[in-house]
């Protein structure tokens, strides 16, 4: 009996995260281009892995809304290296590992007009179920032509967002859902296909302003799997204090909701899902969620090689975002104390040595009288 609900775990830990899901959105990062203003992105959520200069970003492209004619342009740090389908289960797997309390709960219950009009580089083309992504390399204006001639509708407000964030990278995808393929499919209305981009960038970096759209609210979580933990302040990584529970400096409501070492369950879970072999037992598994008016969401986000959440005004420079704020970093000589030090510990070695040096200093006067 034992080994028999031992087989039957798995499946049924996948069964219960997929109902689960039901009630949640997939990811859709990236500016909504569809011709209907009734079309809404909805809450977001992603997948953020980073490992010895790769990293993998895991999606699934949704929305909300009946239309014809609909799909996203989404700024990358770098051309990918390789973009295929993504896992099954694994964002709803992550939801149920970051929320268990609402998951038991819930199955209880059940511009540029001067430049020339040329068009962007087309450098990768991939279709994933009803899907059809495109690779671009361009120019702000050369990315909106090519938009244009292949029929993505754009707001001013996406034209103006594009124009901006080529500055910092000149690298884009477009997807666009092939309608008819999804209605072949059995997909219905919004369903999204997963997708698994992978690059090399030295450092992890998110797009984060692109989810602000038509003065709608953002509402995102985002699940980073690092080699270390990931914290809000270079202070808190030196004394080992955990950031959950805290919110991110300069980031109105976005907050650090979760964070733990990978377990062998979720290893397991995540590693056995469709091409997610690359998942690493070693990863250390933070889980973001941000819910804040559009215009409070103005900025990207990278992650610095100690674990620091860095952020910079959309439009900069990818990699700038943590390698131009290097300077606020703090010395590599000072000691760095394991994650979850007590805090009472701390002050106790703080009162130590500062009655140390008050009786140093006792002394050297006593002995110059």
């Amino acid at each position: 009996m034992f080994l028999m609900l031992k087989k039957m775990l798995p499946a049924v830990v996948i069964a219960l995260g997929l109902f689960a899901f039901q009630a949640l959105p997939a990811f859709a990062c990236g500016g909504l281009l569809a011709p209907d203003g009734d079309v809404r992105l909805a809450r977001a959520a992603t997948l953020v892995a980073w490992h010895d200069g790769i990293e993998r970003y895991f999606t699934s492209f949704s929305y909300q809304g009946n239309v014809s004619n609909v799909g996203w342009i989404v700024p990358l740090p770098a051309v990918p290296i390789k973009i295929e389908e993504g896992g099954g289960w694994t964002l709803q797997r992550l939801f149920r590992e970051t929320h268990p309390i609402e998951f038991e709960a819930f199955a209880q219950a059940a511009s540029g007009a001067d430049q020339p009009l040329r068009s962007a580089q087309v450098l990768q083309q991939v279709k994933i179920e009803a899907l059809n992504i495109t690779v671009l390399r361009g120019s702000g204006q050369e990315v909106l032509s090519w938009a244009s001639s292949n029929a993505f509708f754009m707001s001013d407000e996406t034209r103006a967002h594009l124009l901006i964030y080529a500055k910092g990278s000149p690298i884009f995808m477009a997807a666009k859902y092939d309608t008819a393929a999804a209605r072949a499919r059995g997909q219905i209305q919004g369903d999204g296909a997963p997708i698994l981009i992978t690059m090399k960038t030295p450092h992890p970096w998110i797009p984060f302003e692109i989810l602000a759209n038509d003065g709608q609210r953002v509402q995102a979580d985002v699940y980073l799997l690092t080699d270390m933990p990931v914290n809000t302040s270079d202070l808190n990584v030196k004394i080992g204090r955990s950031a959950v529970g805290s919110e991110v400096p300069g980031a109105p409501g976005m907050q650090v909701a979760f964070q733990e070492k990978m377990t062998p369950l979720l290893y397991h879970d995540l590693s056995s899902d469709r091409n997610m072999s690359w998942v690493r037992p070693d990863s250390w598994l933070t889980y973001l969620s941000l819910d804040a008016p559009d215009s409070a969401v103005t900025y990207d986000m990278g992650i610095s090689s100690t674990g620091v959440i860095r952020l910079a005004p959309f439009g900069t420079l990818p990699m700038a975002v943590v390698d131009g704020q290097r300077a606020s970093e703090l010395p590599n000589w000072l000691p760095t104390l394991p994650m979850g030090t007590s805090q009472i510990l701390l002050w106790l070695v703080f009162a130590l040595v500062i009655g140390d040096l008050l009786f140093l200093i006792v002394r050297v006067r006593s002995r110059r009288g």
